[in-house]
């Protein structure tokens, strides 16, 4: 056997074998590029959610109130983040602070407001400070005015609280008439200033001017 077939057939199995390895390597690599994005998916889609549910969990709200509240959260970190706040650092239950936490457009706010208003009123009105906190769409204003008051003035925590949430509703309900506009009611026609515009006259040609002779005046002796 010569050299040349020898090297032919060395030739022939390098090839055949390096087939057979790159043929898994593909397979494999196809079955990464299917898998991967799946994984991916699937990790985007259980991060806020599984977090709002875990500590929900914790702080004592049934699973069908946390799947619920949580499903219906647009942000659900932070319905999680109020109710656990509220639960920990007050005396209302978590049960009771995931409807106000759900319904709040601020979350965080609204657990801050709570935790105030509990504070300084020594824990006296808790679920008071749960629906005030609620009913204000400023809560942190409102937790605030709460707060301050107390510090310097010695009034019953029923009186700060209304006397605070009718001052934030005259505060919103200022800035949001700060524009006024005239409302017409329903059916009628706005009363308005017109000046009638004049009939134009016909123009009349102007006469032509004549002019006028000169006076001669007359010799004496003549008729």
């Amino acid at each position: 056997m010569s050299k040349k077939v020898v090297s032919r057939g060395k030739n022939k199995q390098g090839s055949s074998t390096s087939r057979i390895l790159i043929v898994p390597v593909l397979a494999i690599a196809g079955w990464l590029t299917t898998i991967l994005p799946n994984v991916a998916v699937a990790a985007s889609y259980s991060n806020d959610y599984s977090v709002c549910a875990a500590r929900l969990l914790s702080v004592g709200v049934t699973a069908e109130a946390a799947s619920q509240g949580c499903a219906k959260a647009l942000r659900p970190r932070d319905l999680a983040a109020c109710v656990a706040k509220i639960e920990k650092q007050t005396q209302i239950a978590a049960t009771d602070a995931l409807s106000s936490c759900g319904r709040a457009r601020r979350p965080e706010e609204l657990s801050t407001c709570v935790v105030g208003v509990s504070s300084s009123t020594q824990e006296a009105v808790n679920p008071a400070a749960l629906d005030y906190c609620g009913r204000s769409l400023l809560p942190v204003r409102f937790g605030q005015c709460v707060v301050g008051l107390r510090s310097k003035i010695d009034l019953p925590p029923a009186q700060v609280l209304e006397t605070c949430i009718d001052a934030s509703d005259s505060v919103i309900g200022a800035s949001s008439s700060s524009t006024p506009q005239n409302i017409i009611p329903a059916g009628s026609s706005p009363s308005l200033d017109i000046t009638p515009i004049p009939t134009p006259q016909p123009l009349v040609p102007a006469q032509p001017v004549v002019p006028t002779q000169p006076l001669v005046p007359t010799q004496p002796g003549t008729n």
